[in-house]
């Protein structure tokens, strides 16, 4: 019987441990799933399959979209050596030749490509059998299937990535929304 009242009193306690185990970031909701879930319906509504913007803050960066819809986003963000080309093709509401040219073109250092395999923003936890969306920054790869092991990462960093991904994402989201609103 007593033996019964220590258990029962370490219990409690385990289960704080564990719940103050678990890192901050997965506690969080993505930043990225309400607007990629906005612009996936405007795309819809739009019948469009790509989509492209200017980033405001520099003038040589643009983003865009390739959507299949319901299925999956796959953005690109980069540096283009000649702006003006992209602005004109902006212009022109060109949008597929502008996610080409990001996704050959733009220069590799600042390029940066999210898969998003859902259309539901970069993951704030670990979802069972569901395929893992994907985060490239120059030749930087970040899987976010929560197996930081295998990527050769700590927990804290891996954490931190996702963390510093969905919030560009989300802001990426945010110009191509403001495109597909115009």
């Amino acid at each position: 019987m007593r033996m019964q009242r220590v258990f029962c009193a370490a219990l409690p306690v385990w289960g704080l441990v564990a719940f103050l185990s678990v890192p901050a970031a997965s506690a969080d909701q993505s930043k990225s799933a309400a607007i990629a879930k906005e612009l996936s319906q405007r795309l819809d509504q739009a019948k469009l399959q790509h989509i492209a913007a200017r980033d405001p803050d520099d003038p040589t960066r643009f983003v865009a979209a390739m959507y299949f819809p319901g299925m999956q986003i796959v953005a690109v963000s980069g540096k283009y050596s000649v702006p003006v080309l992209l602005n004109e093709k902006l212009i022109a509401r060109k949008y597929q030749d502008i996610y080409i040219d990001l996704s050959s073109a733009s220069e590799r250092a600042s390029r940066i490509t999210i898969e998003d395999l859902r259309c539901d923003g970069l993951p704030s936890e670990r979802k069972k059998d569901v395929p893992a969306d994907k985060w490239e920054e120059g030749s930087a790869l970040v899987v976010f299937d929560f197996d930081w092991k295998k990527q050769k990462l700590t927990e804290k960093d891996f954490y931190d990535k996702l963390a510093t991904a969905d919030a560009a994402y989300a802001r990426l989201l945010g110009l191509l929304l403001a495109e597909a609103k115009k």
